[in-house]
């Protein structure tokens, strides 16, 4: 495919498909990219990312059930790929098979176990992609460790990232990831982490991972505000921070610009 020629992401084509009322387990496609070949002729690929966490019997049949509700809606090529996060090594489907009556189908998909990724290859490999799952399996580790271990592990994960060649935003992106999907119990190592960020950059004109957050909240409120209203848009900043997990309610309350009691009021609209 010549990606130089562009790409575009038609994901809310692809809701209509998956009723959420339709079964408990949540669904999702996450992507439908249209690109093109390297001939220059257009052609979508469609591609089915799946992230599961944890022991689901019904797996397989569910991800057959995406693939051929996509193959008959768009008869174009498909591709599916299921990502693993949880810990049972043993849990690792990749196929659905059916038998009836001399009828016969197996459908076998893409999977990644993260938990059996090797940690050295990972943090040797360039891909921007080896520092998300580097970030996972940290969490994974994360129940037997204490507060000081989790911050060493942290700390060289974020300075691996640092040194890698990669786009100033992109490392924005992993560095916020990586601070919000491994939490500390004690908060106070929490802004010794962002200490420690900003040290590393020995930029101070890059803001702080606390501060990215709350910046990257303001933008995302902001451009839903744009097709709304300014009620609208301070509750998009409000649901960023409370999504985001890492500010008081006082906090968001003062960044928004509104009184405590709308940020609770948005907290108990969002079920949080």
């Amino acid at each position: 495919m010549n990606i130089e020629k562009g790409f575009e992401f038609l994901d809310k084509e692809l809701e209509q498909l998956f009723p959420s009322d339709e079964i408990d387990a949540p669904k999702f496609v996450d992507k439908l990219v249209k690109v093109f070949t390297r001939t220059g002729k257009e052609e979508w690929i469609l591609v089915h990312i799946e992230v599961q966490g944890y022991i689901d019997k019904d797996f397989s049949k569910r991800m057959f059930t995406y693939f051929y509700r996509i193959l008959d809606k768009y008869g174009k090529p498909v591709t599916a790929i299921a990502i693993f996060t949880d810990k049972n090594k043993k849990y690792h489907p990749s196929v659905f098979e059916y038998e009836f009556l001399g009828t016969r189908n197996i459908f076998s998909f893409n999977s990644y176990k993260i938990i059996e990724q090797n940690e050295e290859d990972l943090h040797e490999n360039d891909n921007p992609f080896a520092i998300v799952i580097l970030t996972v399996l940290l969490a994974l580790k994360k129940k037997k460790m204490d507060d000081e271990s989790l911050f060493n592990l942290k700390y060289l994960l974020a300075k691996n990232l640092l040194k890698r060649k990669i786009e100033k935003k992109k490392i924005d992106d992993l560095l916020i990831f990586l601070h919000q999907y491994v939490r500390f119990a004690d908060s106070e190592y929490s802004i010794k982490f962002d200490q420690v960020i900003g040290e590393l950059t020995e930029n101070k004109k890059n803001m702080g991972i606390r501060e990215m957050v709350l910046d990257r909240a303001k933008k995302e409120g902001k451009e839903e505000g744009k097709k709304e209203g300014k009620v609208e848009n301070q509750i998009s900043i409000i649901t960023n921070l409370l999504r985001a997990g890492r500010f008081t309610t006082q906090e968001i309350a003062n960044y928004a610009e509104v009184p405590e009691s709308f940020v609770l009021n948005v907290m108990k609209n969002l079920n949080l």
